[in-house]
């Protein structure tokens, strides 16, 4: 009885057929995971948009939620607004924290830009007053397009949307800092959703 295995040249052919494969297999697999990361983010952002209203019922207080360093990307913080001073005051108590990586672009409209504070009755209002309403983008910058919309109504109702449309808000940022490059556009387009 003879036994038979590979020869060198089939198991170099075997590796080259292998590696080949592999290679067209990446970029779609990364894509992929771009794709799970980006979802994961606007359902925690529109998680902690809940908390932040849900704390605000229950306690009867002012709760605010805001960006890191005015940028929804680096993550946000809910914090009872026992002051009324908002993130500006640090004697504020943190009520839940999230810090991200910046990877996957996140910009909010112009009332939303870097925080909403919901009143006791849970409704988002403005510092001063007034109902805020708007949108919270999750971008895919390489096609300046939101994929998912974090969308607050005047109500305090916090809906997550899986809209693919063009935004302007997506345009102009590194996909891995989230920092605006020089040629985006600026303020004019914020007020859109």
């Amino acid at each position: 009885m003879t036994e038979r295995g590979f020869t060198l040249i089939e198991m170099l052919l075997g590796l080259i057929v292998t590696s080949f494969l592999a290679q067209l297999a990446v970029p779609g697999f990364k894509g992929l995971l771009e794709s799970q990361q980006r979802q994961s983010v606007a359902q925690s952002l529109a998680a902690g948009l809940r908390y932040a209203r849900t704390e605000a019922i229950a306690r009867n207080q002012a709760v605010v939620i805001h960006a890191r360093d005015e940028d929804w990307s680096l993550g946000w913080r809910v914090i009872l607004d026992v002051s009324g001073r908002g993130h500006l005051d640090q004697d504020n108590p943190v009520l839940l924290e999230r810090q991200d990586s910046g990877h996957v672009l996140i910009a909010g409209n112009g009332p939303v830009t870097n925080q909403v504070r919901f009143s006791g009755l849970g409704e988002p209002v403005f510092a001063g007053g007034g109902f805020r309403a708007g949108t919270v983008h999750v971008c895919d910058t390489s096609q300046a397009q939101s994929l998912y919309q974090v969308v607050l109504a005047p109500s305090g109702r916090i809906s997550l949307r899986s809209v693919k449309t063009e935004q302007a808000l997506c345009r102009g940022y590194t996909s891995t800092s989230g920092v605006r490059a020089a040629s985006g556009p600026a303020v004019p387009w914020a007020w859109r959703t």
